[in-house]
């Protein structure tokens, strides 16, 4: 099994990449201007999010988002990272309820569905070409450590042998959505209805 890379290695930026807010006020600011930019990067695009629009949407000032995140590259790592590790902790939170593995099946999806609605923005920021190769491959050995303990817990239990496998396949599905969802397109819905079916397949094998 893989060991648990912390968050702040694997997926945020480094710390002198702008200023760290070490106060109350401070982290709330920042807060909210990731807030803004999930909000703009979700309607306009990560290529078309500007960071004047994104500092008028958390209704600060341009130097304030400057002070705090001088890049649009900086600002869109740190959202991506905050929102992994929503999704790490969900997808975690997933084996503390021993469930059969259909209903594991179906609770991956509704886990998945729940977090794409909550926040839109995902899909386009884990599409961005500037992401280094270092923060995806830790990103995807947690996001796989999380899965594979999931699956670990259903009762009745899944093979040992095949867990690390069902994790990164169902992981690499979980992708998919992802992109598909991130199309818009009706077709592509019908499509995240077929992975959906295939991946209980997988863990409800007739």
């Amino acid at each position: 099994m893989n060991m648990r890379i912390p968050s702040h290695m694997s997926t945020g930026p480094k710390a002198d990449e702008g200023r760290t807010p070490r106060f109350a006020r401070g982290k709330a600011r920042a807060a909210a201007l990731r807030a803004a930019a999930g909000q703009v990067i979700a309607e306009r695009g990560y290529e078309a999010a500007t960071m004047t629009e994104i500092a008028t949407r958390a209704g600060a000032s341009i130097g304030s988002l400057y002070q705090y995140y001088p890049t649009k590259e900086l600002i869109a790592a740190e959202v991506h990272a905050e929102y992994l590790e929503e999704l790490d902790q969900a997808l975690a939170g997933l084996g503390t309820e021993s469930l059969t593995p259909a209903a594991m099946s179906d609770a991956l999806f509704d886990t998945l569905t729940a977090f794409l609605a909550r926040y839109p923005a995902f899909p386009t920021l884990a599409a961005r070409r500037d992401i280094e190769t270092s923060r995806k491959l830790a990103s995807r050995a947690r996001l796989e450590e999380s899965l594979e303990q999931s699956l670990a817990s259903t009762r009745p239990r899944l093979p040992p042998a095949v867990m690390p496998g069902l994790a990164v396949m169902v992981l690499q599905q979980i992708k998919m959505v992802v992109a598909l969802e991130a199309s818009g397109r009706e077709e592509d819905r019908h499509a995240i209805d077929h992975i959906r079916t295939m991946v209980r397949r997988y863990l409800v094998p007739d």
